[in-house]
């Protein structure tokens, strides 16, 4: 009968712990979510590089060096370094080239600036590619160097193109197909949480390529940045 007691008394022990752990998850749960979304109201006073300046920047890259990509990205990182004081942003100088398979697309891309809350991006093909854009914590802002690149939304019955000097800007959490048609190289520039687009960046190594070399140098790159900007201040 002793025994038969302590039975009966476990019951409401145990489900009183269970309630209690799922208590204090969805209270913990519950305070993130308040901080990042009070975070996302702040972000943009972390913000450094400026969309309307870098989309005259991707202009003047054209037009001093017509028909040479190597001479525009050139022209682009000597004036970022010449705008933006090293002590307020870190700018990679160096030209450090990876694969970077996302959404079925492939492309080269060169990683000029990474931090939390934007990143700057040289990324491209001379073949041609085309795949999903994901969808994403930041606004994109994809500034057109050389070739085309065509984009269409679900319902669209006519493809959106961009050629050199436009921008193509794609908001937070749109959805769109697009293709960088028959050669293409892009100054390519988010602002928003960019930790939280780096899975789609990395879903394609996994599920396809195995590509775990272009891995390991792409999470070297983005995370030196990363925690370089972080040491001088820079979110």
């Amino acid at each position: 009968m002793g025994s038969g007691q302590k039975t009966s008394n476990s019951k409401p022990k145990a489900s009183q712990n269970w309630l209690l752990t799922w208590g204090k998850r969805l209270g913990i749960f519950s305070v993130l979510l308040a901080t990042f979304a009070w975070l996302d109201t702040i972000k943009d006073r972390w913000y450094v590089l400026d969309p309307p300046l870098l989309h005259e920047l991707a202009q003047s890259a054209i037009a001093a060096s017509p028909n040479d990509t190597a001479g525009m990205i050139s022209h682009i990182v000597k004036n970022l370094t010449e705008t933006y004081p090293s002590n307020d942003i870190r700018l990679n100088t160096n030209q450090e080239w990876v694969f970077n398979n996302a959404g079925g697309a492939m492309g080269a891309m060169y990683i000029i600036h990474a931090s939390i809350t934007e990143y700057l991006i040289i990324f491209g093909t001379p073949l041609g590619t085309e795949g999903h854009s994901g969808i994403h914590t930041a606004d994109d802002y994809f500034h057109i160097l050389v070739g085309e690149q065509w984009a269409f939304r679900p319902g669209a019955l006519e493809m959106e193109r961009y050629t050199p000097g436009m921008v193509h800007l794609m908001p937070r959490g749109v959805v769109k197909q697009y293709k960088m048609h028959e050669g293409c190289w892009a100054m390519e520039y988010a602002r928003g949480w960019i930790p939280l687009m780096l899975p789609f960046g990395f879903a394609d190594t996994f599920s396809s390529t195995l590509d775990l070399f272009t891995l390991y140098h792409t999470v070297r790159i983005t995370g030196r940045e990363m925690i370089a900007n972080l040491l001088m201040g820079k979110i």
